[in-house]
C-alpha cells in the first residue's frame, strides 16, 4: 500500500516511561531466528515469542499499562467490566488483580473454556452471554451502565503504548528486517508495531494478516472505512472479529504494506509447522502470521522476515485436532 508513515498513537518518551511497568511483571520476550523454519520456508524467519509472557499472550503488556494510568488518573474506580475471546480478559484479569481492582469479563457462549478458567484461576468474574464477542461486548456495556463499573474497551490507547514494547524489544534486538506478519485482533498490537517502526525510522514493511473468514478489516481497507460483517467463524478466535475498530483501521491503512487473508486450514499447518520446528505453542491467531509467510513465501527468497507469535491459549482437544493433521471446526 505504500501509505504515507505516521507515529501519532504514541511517542518514543513514553514508550520508555511505561517500560518499568511492563518490565515489573513480563520480561523481554526473546526473538529467534528458527533454523527448521528457515529449511521449510526457505527464508531467515525470526520468531518474536509474545507467547512467552506470563498469560501466554502478547495483551498482558496493555493491561498492565492501563490499569497502572487508571490508579494514578483515576483512583476512584473500583471496578471494571469488558469482553473477550480470551486473551484480553486474561490481560485485564492479571493486571487488575496486582492493582486491587475487581475484574468483570463476558464471554460469548461456548468460548474457549481453558481461556475462561485461565480468567477465572487470574480472580475474574466470568459472565456468558451472546454468540460472539461483538455480542458479548454489547452486554458488557450494558453491565457497566447497571453496576457503575468502567466499561474496558477492547481497543484503547494504553493498550496499544503496552504492546508497542514488544515492537521495540523486535526492533532494536533482532536487527535488519525487510518485512514483519503481524496478526489483527481488534489492533492494538499492529498499530503498536507501526508506531513503534516508525520512531524507530525502521524501513521494515508491515503486513496484517487477518482469517479469511473473519475478513472485515480487509473488507474495511479496501473501503476507505469501516464495514461490519455478519459472522467471524474461524477457530483462531483472537482474529474473530466483526466490527474493526475506527482508530485502529486508520493507522492500518497508513501504515501496513497489504493485508493478507489466510484460511483455517492453512493457520492449522502454521501451528504444526511451528511445533515440529521450535516445539512451541501457538493458538490460531499466533499461527496466523507464519501462516502468512508461509503463503508468500516466494517473494520472500533471500529477505529477513519476522513474525508475532502473539498467543499459544489454544484448548486441548483444538490441539489434538491439529496435531493430528485435522483443523478444528466452528459454527
Amino acid at each position: 500500500m505504500n501509505r504515507p508513515r505516521s507515529n501519532e498513537m504514541f511517542t518514543l518518551a513514553e514508550i520508555e516511561s511505561v517500560m518499568p511497568v511492563v518490565r515489573a511483571s513480563v520480561p523481554p520476550t526473546p526473538q529467534y531466528a528458527w533454523p527448521l523454519l528457515r529449511a521449510h520456508t526457505g527464508v531467515e524467519v525470526v520468531v518474536k515469542h509474545e507467547n512467552h509472557t506470563p498469560i501466554g499472550a502478547f495483551k498482558v503488556r496493555g493491561g498492565l499499562v492501563y490499569f497502572d494510568r487508571m490508579k494514578r488518573e483515576r483512583p476512584q474506580v473500583n471496578g471494571i467490566v469488558t469482553a473477550t475471546r480470551g486473551n484480553h480478559g486474561q490481560s485485564l484479569a492479571f493486571a487488575g488483580a496486582r492493582a486491587g481492582v475487581g475484574v468483570t469479563i463476558v464471554v460469548p457462549h461456548g468460548n474457549s473454556s481453558e481461556k475462561s478458567g485461565a480468567m477465572l484461576a487470574l480472580g475474574a468474574e466470568l459472565i456468558e452471554h451472546g454468540r460472539d464477542f461483538d455480542e458479548a461486548k454489547e452486554h458488557a456495556v450494558r453491565i457497566a451502565a447497571e453496576r457503575g463499573l468502567e466499561f474496558g474497551p477492547s481497543f484503547h490507547r494504553d493498550f496499544v503504548v503496552g504492546v508497542a514494547t514488544y515492537a521495540h524489544e523486535l526492533f532494536t534486538a533482532a536487527g535488519e528486517l525487510d518485512t514483519v506478519y503481524v496478526p489483527i485482533g481488534l489492533g492494538s498490537g499492529i498499530c503498536g508495531v507501526i508506531g513503534m517502526r516508525d520512531l524507530l525510522g525502521c524501513k521494515t514493511k508491515i503486513v496484517g494478516v487477518i482469517a479469511a473468514s473473519a475478513n472485515a478489516y480487509r473488507l474495511s481497507v479496501d473501503a476507505g472505512h469501516v464495514v461490519h460483517t455478519n459472522s467471524a467463524l474461524t477457530f483462531a478466535d483472537g482474529m474473530a472479529v466483526r466490527v474493526p475498530d475506527a482508530t485502529a483501521l486508520e493507522v492500518i491503512r497508513r501504515g501496513t504494506e497489504r493485508i493478507v487473508e489466510v484460511s483455517d486450514d492453512e493457520i492449522a499447518e502454521a501451528i504444526r509447522v511451528l511445533y515440529s520446528a521450535t516445539h512451541n505453542c501457538a493458538e490460531g491467531a499466533g499461527a496466523a502470521a507464519l501462516a502468512a509467510l508461509m503463503k508468500e513465501r516466494d517473494r520472500l527468497q533471500g529477505r529477513r522476515a519476522a513474525v508475532i507469535v502473539s498467543g499459544q491459549n489454544i484448548d486441548r482437544p483444538w490441539m489434538q485436532t491439529v496435531l493430528a493433521g485435522g483443523t478444528p471446526r466452528v459454527g
